[in-house]
């Protein structure tokens, strides 16, 4: 075993070493904030009882509209989405997560190096914190200290050019981080740009820089926005938020680069109304692929076949307007929806044969609500 393969054998210790998937979490939401929310929130889930049952209010912090949690399980760490306008930087916040009640101590923050920091993503060994911002346009690449705490200096880099919509594209617009399964790559869809960028991550240096190739296209106008791998490694999709299609890629796990394979419609032939769709996600098994709609305000499902492509099975109503980011639990049995506008979570119930979803009446109240995550509670 070299270095690289123990230090991410060790990043993913907390999972592997369960006999099996724990069923009470801890769930953090992130909230766009104001009169009626603080920060993030936070929950109890037992998947037994299906329950979701509030803490209340778990850090205050300004517009957290993406947090996401250290592979040790030990921090959690929230954008703030400000400078959208381009007068100011956006930044990120380190939390300790207590592991027996899960409550969040503040230990630091630090700038984004970028307005409208939008996405965040620790990298599987835990030394590199990775975020995406929008009204900038541009990549940061922040260095993690042992006790979780922010550092400095980070790696940015800008991105440049435009598109075709002159409203919405005339500039660059990065809106998310996600890592390859083997912690070398790192993929940046930019709205602004159409899209997909590509580049080499150097976990130990807390840097990045561009794949050769450095980007992946999509359709002109389609406005790229979240991705997500297929758990056998060979397939990613994106889904685009100014056309209301995912793109699926081929994917070269060696060379770190996608090759676009179909663009499938999220929205019924039907539907003649503004849309912007926003979430994706694949389900652990590789079967079924998840997207969200604001505006036809549903969850698509897509079957997924062996050589990748997407069939449509179904569009569901969430219940409320503008779900602008969903999860699926760890069990895969649920999928929890955020209606940012009428500040609900929704639960719905996964088929595990057919992927489809039915509304389990179950959801709770939460001032617009954008951005949910998991954390196993120690049991």
């Amino acid at each position: 075993m070299n270095r690289r393969q123990l230090v991410l054998t060790l990043a993913v210790a907390p999972f592997a070493s369960a006999a099996h998937k724990p069923s009470k979490y801890f769930v953090y939401v992130g909230t766009y904030t104001g009169p009626q929310s603080k920060g993030v929130y936070s929950y109890r889930f037992d998947s037994h009882t299906s329950e979701l049952d509030p803490m209340g209010l778990a850090a205050e912090v300004i517009n957290p509209s993406w947090v996401t949690i250290h592979p040790n399980h030990k921090f959690l760490y929230a954008v703030s989405e400000l400078g959208n306008n381009g007068k100011e930087n956006g930044a990120v916040t380190a939390f300790a997560v207590d592991p027996k009640t899960g409550a969040l101590t503040r230990l630091n923050s630090v700038s984004s190096v970028g307005g409208g920091a939008c996405h965040v993503v620790v990298d599987k060994t835990g030394h590199t914190l990775l975020v995406a911002n929008y009204g900038a346009g541009s990549v940061a690449a922040i260095p993690l200290a042992a006790d979780g705490r922010l550092a400095d200096p980070p790696v940015l880099i800008q991105h440049k050019g435009s598109s075709v919509d002159p409203r919405r594209q005339r500039g660059p617009h990065a809106h998310g981080v996600f890592l390859s399964a083997d912690n070398r790559y790192l993929f940046v869809p930019d709205l602004g740009l159409d899209q997909v960028m590509q580049y080499r991550l150097d976990a130990a240096k807390a840097s990045i820089a561009p794949n050769d190739p450095p980007f992946a296209k999509v359709p002109p106008g389609s406005g790229p926005r979240h991705f997500a791998f297929h758990p056998k490694g060979k397939y990613a999709y994106v889904i685009n938020e100014m056309k209301s299609t995912v793109t699926a890629f081929s994917y070269d796990a060696a060379q770190g680069s996608l090759s676009e394979m179909q663009n499938i419609s999220t929205l019924p032939k039907d539907f003649s109304g503004e849309d912007n769709s926003a979430e994706i996600e694949v389900d652990a098994k590789g079967r079924f692929l998840y997207a969200s709609n604001r505006g036809h305000d549903s969850i698509t499902v897509f079957a997924i076949a062996k050589n990748g492509r997407l069939a449509l099975v179904e569009n569901l109503p969430t219940q409320g307007k503008a779900p602008r980011s969903f999860r699926i639990d760890p069990t895969g049995t649920y999928l929890f929806a955020a209606n940012q506008d009428t500040g609900s979570i929704v639960q719905l119930r996964i088929d595990a044969k057919t992927g489809r979803l039915t509304a389990t009446g179950k959801k709770v109240e939460l001032y617009k609500p954008v951005c949910i995550q998991f954390l196993p509670m120690q049991q």
